[in-house]
């Protein structure tokens, strides 16, 4: 699909590798069943055991480790039998360092090839979802413009690549370039999930939801036919008609799409508890839906692959009062941070610090809860995921200020958002800001 060298000896197989190359940036469905039937017609291609370890890994899952492992024996056991391409190399590499620890020099690794072949998407879009997970936001748009104008105007993956790109702009507060580039990649691969989606994240940030529902409605091809990343799109749905103050609607997309599939992927697992969470500080009735919710997430206790995924795991089981597996977590949080590296640093801070304040809300300490979310405010980009994501903690830290009664500090925080957001107002700033001047009127009073 981007023309780069790969070691495969047939036509059926190019062409499988092609759909995984394709599944791979529109987060299509397909994508496992290319790469099984590829690796079962090639089971000697080292690169796409490779692919298949990180492919394991980008999933944060603990039990995934081991066929990880086993994808990188198998890999290295191919590579050592043929003759094989510095890419491919590459993506060897990237795995190897990933799996012990370093996904940084992972990331490395994989910018090698590119600066070899700036015209390789694929390892682009690789580069974009280690570093995503990292919270590294100026690591992705370095990356992606490094390498924009090799992807010309007949390249099959500009289209993709722009979608990348426009995420890197809005993640980093370019948000009028950041649509301009969603849009324009987006006539070009209409069914690219990812980049519809960074336009989305612009509209929830300038807090304009009428555009941002008008977006997801009249691109379905952008999604209806994605895996689970389509129920994404759906809690962006859901959190635009939040903007409207359209709660009903929202709770109704929770139930009929965003958990429409009962799902412990980490990513479906924080789009339902971050929506929740969001519905309840509006005062919101949410029934029992947490228990389906912590009954997965008790499971993911002893994970540690993610802080951005143990903390919406956390949400899960305070919502649901599970106060042993809540301790449990917070015990093995302190066990992964005494250890070395790149995740347990991020466990130390700021997730010793989210999660005490995370516990310390749902159990009406707001003093507490405020100071803790406060203190690891600063570090949470670290933990990966984008703005609109980590916005759950914002506005938890923020109710928490509110409730303690912490009106300066919690307008300081107030203002820094609405600053990340271009200076725009959303319907939570807003009435953030009217609770803090009715209190402070009647403490003049």
């Amino acid at each position: 699909m981007c023309a780069c060298p790969v070691t495969l000896s047939s036509p059926a197989a190019l062409s499988d590798w092609n759909g995984v190359i394709h599944g791979l940036l529109s987060h299509g469905q397909q994508t496992p069943v290319h790469l099984g039937r590829l690796m079962e017609a090639e089971p000697d291609f080292a690169m796409g055991h490779a692919a298949r370890g990180l492919f394991c890994l980008m999933t944060g899952r603990a039990e995934v480790l081991p066929s990880a492992h086993d994808a990188l024996k198998a890999a290295k056991t191919s590579a050592a039998h043929s003759t094989i391409t510095p890419r491919e190399t590459g993506w060897i590499t990237a795995l190897d360092l990933w799996l012990h620890g370093k996904p940084t020099a992972a990331i490395y690794a994989v910018e090698d090839i590119l600066r070899a072949l700036p015209h390789d998407t694929l390892s682009a879009k690789l580069s974009h979802g280690i570093r995503f997970m990292l919270g590294d936001s100026a690591g992705m748009r370095r990356s992606v413009e490094r390498i924009l104008d090799a992807h010309t105007a007949d390249h099959a993956g500009r289209g993709y690549l722009l979608g990348c790109h426009a995420f890197t702009l809005e993640e980093t507060g370019e948000y009028e370039r950041a649509e301009q580039v969603g849009l324009e990649g987006l006539s070009l691969t209409t069914d690219d999930a990812w980049g519809l989606h960074a336009v989305a994240h612009v509209h929830d940030m300038t807090a304009r939801p009428d555009c941002g529902i008008a977006l997801i409605e009249n691109n379905t091809a952008a999604w209806d036919r994605s895996n689970n990343f389509r129920y994404h799109v759906w809690w962006h749905k859901a959190l635009l008609h939040m903007e409207r103050g359209e709660l009903d609607i929202a709770l109704g997309l929770y139930d009929a799409q965003i958990r429409a599939d009962k799902t412990d992927d980490y990513r479906d697992i924080s789009n339902a508890t971050s929506l929740l969470m969001r519905l309840e500080l509006e005062g919101m009735d949410i029934g029992p839906r947490w228990e389906e919710l912590a009954d997965f997430s008790e499971n993911r206790v002893e994970d540690g692959c993610l802080v951005f995924a143990d903390l919406h795991y956390l949400l899960a089981l305070t919502g649901a009062s599970r106060g042993a597996a809540r301790d449990s977590m917070a015990a093995r949080f302190a066990r992964d941070a005494s250890k070395s590296g790149e995740m347990p640093a991020r466990v130390e801070a700021p997730g010793k610090a989210a999660l005490a304040g995370l516990t310390a809300f749902s159990e009406g300490r707001y003093d507490a809860a405020f100071a803790d979310l406060a203190a690891a405010r600063p570090l949470m980009q670290t933990i990966g995921g984008s703005h609109a994501q980590r916005d759950v903690f914002e506005r938890i830290t923020i109710d928490s200020g509110l409730r303690a009664g912490r009106y300066d500090a919690t307008s300081a925080i107030l203002r820094d958002r609405q600053k990340t957001r271009g200076g725009h107002v959303d319907r939570f700033a807003a009435t953030r800001f009217e609770k803090i001047n009715t209190a402070r009127g009647i403490a003049a009073q």
